[in-house]
Formats: C-alpha cells, structure tokens, sequence
C-alpha cells in the first residue's frame, strides 16, 4: 500500500469527485453559489425576535407582564440613584470651591458642651437660680443650675486655650412647655452675661448647633456644624459635659461615629452631691440603651417637640 502510485498528496494525486453538483441529466457540473451578505439580514433577525415575543406574550401574558414591570422599575432605581448620586456630588463640588465660603475656616479643633435644659427666665440675672431654667422633674435639685453654668464656664476656658479651636453649645428645642427655644441658645446667652467669663475674644469663635436631642447627637450634629463653619472635619474633639457620662461619650458615641480615641478629649463636671446616686442609675440605663442602639433610632421616634429637616444632609 505505501507504493500505491495515488495516494493523497503524490504528485499524481488527482480529485475523484469535482467540486459542485453534478446534474445527471445534462452530464455538467452545477457550481454552487456562493451566499451574499444582505442588508436586510439584521432588520430580518430583528422581525424573528419581535415574532418570537409576540409569540411569548399571547403564551403567557402575565409572565410576560411581570418581567416587563420588574426591568421598568429596576430602569427607574438605576436612574434615580445615578441621579441623586450625580446631585450630591455636585453638592460637594459646589461647597469646597474655596475656603471664602465658610466662616471661620483657618480652625481645627472642636470644644462642644453639651446642653441639658433651656434658660426660661426673660432676664439672665438669675442664671444660677432652678426657676430660671426648665427643668424636668429629676432635675428639680438645689444647685442645679449652678452645674450648667460650670459646663459653659469649662467649655470657655478649654476653648480659650486653644487659638485653633471652635466652640459651640450644642442643643435642641427639647422641651414642647418652654417653647421653641433652644439649650444652645440658652448658653450662648448666659455666656453673653456673664461676659464670657473674661474671655470676651472668645465670643467670635462661638457658635451653636441647635437640632440635637440627646448626647449622640449632641457629638455628631456638632461635627457636622463644624464643617459647616471650616470647611473640614474636626482634627481634636473635647467634649464638656457631667463627669458620670465620659463613658458613654468617650466610648459609645466616639466608636458610633467612628472618630479615633487618640484625637478624642474629655472635661467632665461633678453633679450635685444629693443627685449623684440617682444620675448614676438613670446614667446607667440611659448607656445600656445606645448599647444596644448606637445612633439612637428608637429614642426619639415621633416624639421630638419640634420636627424639621437637619440642614448638614452633604456632612
């Protein structure tokens, strides 16, 4: 077999069968022809597709119906969140095109005291007398007052050593009886009397942040407020407040917010001698809540006195 003289490949090799159809008839060989590529071949696959669809929608229409409904609204998800996406971006550019927009933007560091009653009396004379501030029943001691007057007096001298820092009181219109008036406003006030306690230059670097309800709101609508006035984030926070609640500010509402403990500072006040224990036990039930519920949520569902809208939705 290896000396078979038309094996394939030989230089004798030759084609058996021609290429084409062979008509028996006529004894000739029918080319075939080649196909051509029509113009039309895309907007014919295109018709198949739309028959085969039409076909499925008289098959089963609500199958049909619920996946059409399900790509629409899936359409009207992707489309909104681009577009909110695409506002708040344009939001951020539009707030950081320069530093001329923020009032004090050369300061770094936040000193927040926290308020905890609004100043109800039509003259700040008696500011340190319980009938001049609203208070709630567990705050009805001898010598309450005074201990408001200490935080503002602390948060002024802890500010006043710091050239770089920004000082706010920060609380909201908390209690519906003592009408919309707010606790930060009420300590700005009583700083004003009582002429910032020596430290008057201080005054053009105190401002207020007056939407928080609770402690944790206390520490993060005050960030917020703070870049609202420099531009950027804190560098060093203190926060001045009762010295029973260090942890629940120093830990709880530091980690909630996710600021680092090494940039994180706190100056706390004794409560009066008489209310010690009881703020303990309410300090103590107050703390096991934000652990369980770190930002708070279900503290103030529809309760909060005088609702509105929170003007650091970009912070």
């Amino acid at each position: 077999m290896s000396n078979y003289p038309f094996r394939p490949g030989s230089p004798k090799s030759f084609t058996a069968y021609p290429r084409g159809d062979f008509d028996l008839e006529s004894g000739t060989i029918r080319r075939t022809r080649k196909h051509r590529h029509s113009p039309l071949q895309p907007i014919k696959m295109i018709r198949s597709i739309g028959n085969r669809l039409q076909y499925y929608c008289k098959l089963h229409p609500l199958l049909v119906f619920t996946i059409s409904l399900s790509v629409g609204v899936t359409i009207l998800l992707l489309f909104s969140l681009y577009e909110s996406r695409f506002e708040m971006m344009a939001s951020y550019k539009k707030s950081d095109t320069g530093s001329n927009s923020y009032p004090l933007p050369n300061l770094q560091n936040l000193v927040m005291v926290a308020g905890h009653s609004v100043y109800t009396s039509s003259s700040c004379g008696k500011v340190d007398k319980e009938d001049s501030w609203f208070l709630e029943s567990y705050q009805k001691n001898p010598g309450q007052a005074a201990t408001f007057v200490a935080h503002i007096q602390e948060g002024i001298e802890v500010a006043a050593k710091d050239d770089r820092a920004v000082l706010l009181f920060s609380g909201g219109e908390t209690r519906r009886d003592a009408g919309p008036r707010s606790e930060a406003q009420s300590y700005w006030a009583v700083a004003e009397s009582k002429g910032w306690f020596g430290k008057e230059d201080l005054r053009s670097r105190t401002l207020t942040e007056e939407h928080a309800r609770d402690s944790f709101e206390n520490l993060l609508f005050s960030v917020c407020r703070f870049r609202e006035l420099t531009g950027t984030y804190p560098r060093n926070i203190t926060v001045v407040s009762y010295d029973f609640k260090e942890e629940r500010f120093a830990h709880l509402h530091r980690s909630a917010i996710g600021f680092p403990e090494s940039r994180f500072f706190y100056a706390g006040t004794p409560a009066i001698s008489t209310a010690k224990e009881a703020a303990r036990k309410g300090e103590a039930i107050v703390r096991a809540q934000f652990q369980d519920d770190p930002y708070g949520w279900s503290r103030y569902c529809g309760t909060d006195p005088y609702p509105g809208s929170l003007p650091w939705p970009k912070s």
